[in-house]
């Protein structure tokens, strides 16, 4: 069966000290790189620098997202507050786009007017920078295995890395050869790199949004398994879909067999049990229906329109 992989049982509390050295260290680096680039006229390193304060913000809104993440339910937000961390994770890959294009634009300006980089200063500044993007990755990289939300955060850093290793190479180059446009292919390469990176998680994230359906569990497959329980002559109107990373629910009309009302709760029991044992769907609400009174012309999933919700055929034998 799928859909096993959907529950990563954490403990919420954590990794907040880690995610907050990482945002405090992003900052003085950013910092840094922002003066060297500007001493230094290297576009690569102002480029990485942009980059960090990115990671720094989404590391930041990351952290606030969990601790708002971990309140319960109530009047104003009856599924709890989960998807901040969703919330969180598409502004990250948002603004990444928006950085990716930026540097693009400014490094293509290079290539028509190369600018003097002092070399040694990109190759020092730029090789800090990398000692403390891996440090940053290294605290993050656990908790990214658990949230979409730390995930975005920590590919920020992942990235930034390999954006320092390019800035070391640009400069190198600079001082052995003199090689101007280094620099602005560095940027390019960076900005290539980070809108890639976006453009390939966005797309999750976006899917939660809307609602969509697990990526890992095929609809009309969970649909043919509630339909084969013992008891059960129909499903209609299924809607499946994320909560938030961590949690699927479902929700659904079910049909009970004629001659089987009487067992009808055992019935849907049955079926919530098979959902959870199967496919890891604990949050499932069953609407159970008699074959006399079942909606008529209904379909299998979702809603055609609100109309179609309706029973029309309230003594359809």
């Amino acid at each position: 069966m799928t859909g096993h992989h959907h529950h990563h049982h954490i403990d919420p509390e954590a990794g907040d000290a880690r995610v907050f050295w990482a945002v405090v260290i992003n900052l003085v680096l950013t910092l840094a790189q922002i003066i060297g680039g500007a001493l230094s006229g290297s576009l690569a390193l102002i480029a990485d620098a942009i980059h960090n304060l990115s990671d720094a913000i989404s590391l930041a809104i990351a952290f606030l997202a969990r601790k708002i993440a971990r309140r319960g339910p109530d009047g104003d937000m009856t599924f709890g507050y989960g998807r901040a961390e969703i919330a969180a994770a598409l502004i990250n890959y948002t603004t990444l786009i928006v950085i990716g294009l930026y540097l693009v634009y400014q490094a293509i300006l290079r290539f028509f007017a190369p600018a003097d980089v002092d070399g040694w200063l990109v190759v020092i500044i730029a090789g800090l920078a990398l000692i403390i993007d891996l440090g940053t990755a290294a605290l993050t990289f656990s908790l990214s295995k658990t949230s979409m939300n730390i995930r975005a955060a920590f590919l920020h850093n992942v990235a930034d890395a390999l954006g320092s290793v390019a800035v070391i190479i640009a400069g190198t180059l600079i001082l052995l050869y003199d090689w101007r446009l280094a620099d602005p292919l560095v940027t390019l390469l960076i900005a290539g790199y980070i809108l890639w990176l976006s453009f390939a998680e966005i797309g999750a994230v976006i899917r939660i949004v809307m609602l969509g359906s697990p990526p890992g569990l095929d609809t009309a497959e969970v649909l043919k398994s509630m339909g084969d329980v013992d008891g059960v002559a129909n499903i209609h109107h299924l809607h499946l879909w994320q909560v938030h990373e961590h949690e699927v629910a479902l929700d659904a009309h079910l049909v009970v067999a004629q001659g089987e009302w009487a067992r009808g709760d055992a019935i849907k029991n049955a079926v919530k049990k098979m959902l959870r044992e199967s496919y890891d769907i604990a949050q499932a609400t069953l609407e159970i229906e008699c074959t006399r009174h079942a909606c008529g012309d209904a379909q299998a999933i979702g809603h055609a329109s609100m109309d179609a919700a309706m029973p029309q055929n309230a003594h359809r034998h």
